[in-house]
């Protein structure tokens, strides 16, 4: 193995990269389109990215029935809170730091919608009840004011072949429980308690609620 080289300012990583492409270079938005209402009307999972006041990042992802994000205006999303570990990682980084990255997917569509803005928490509003799910309001909600949005192109799908189930790797690793029980040693359950834990129907039945 050669040695090491690292990339270390901006002009290096240019020299590298390139020029940006003139479409990517002037795609950028500050407002939703009537098209990316539409992207996230009929997306049903993202990924939010946060980070706290020293740098540190979580990726988060969040799923829902499509077109569970709710538009509130041309410059603002809210994101819903269901029942989950508890941990709140990206939460307690929006309270130290509000910006906030998305990646809006659909199924089978290989491009994706990015949202990059500014995040708060709300414990309530009148826009919750147009968030209920099986007669669920959300626990909270995430707001964000939208800061720059633009569509990201198809390659690293078509590279993965994400949606293409003929490509998929054959499912060799372990279970849930067994991974669970594997990595955490502080874990004092069996793996058949875990697996009942962690079986589809459980899992169903605490979708939204606790």
């Amino acid at each position: 193995m050669g040695e090491t080289t690292e990339i270390t300012d901006t002009a290096d990583l240019r020299a590298l990269l390139g020029a940006v492409m003139p479409r990517a270079a002037t795609k950028e938005r500050v407002a939703l389109h009537q098209r990316d209402r539409e992207w996230i009307a009929n997306s049903p999972f993202l990924v939010m990215s946060t980070s706290d006041a020293d740098g540190n990042c979580d990726a988060s992802p969040k799923g829902d029935p499509a077109g569970f994000v709710k538009v509130l205006d041309d410059r603002t999303i809210a994101i819903p809170e269901r029942p989950g570990n508890r941990r709140a990682d990206g939460y307690l980084n929006i309270l130290a730091n509000p910006h906030v990255g998305l990646l809006f997917l659909i199924p089978g569509r290989r491009d994706t919608l990015r949202v990059n803005g500014r995040a708060r928490l709300v414990r309530d509003a009148a826009y919750f009840d147009d968030m209920v799910v099986k007669g669920h309001r959300p626990i909270l909600a995430v707001e964000v004011a939208v800061e720059q949005i633009f569509f990201h192109c198809a390659k690293a799908f078509i590279r993965s072949h994400l949606w293409e189930p003929e490509q998929w790797p054959a499912d060799t690793l372990p279970s849930t429980a067994c991974l669970v029980k594997d990595v955490d040693p502080n874990v004092k359950e069996t793996v058949d308690e875990l697996e009942r834990y962690y079986s589809p129907e459980n899992y169903a039945a605490k979708l939204y609620r606790d």
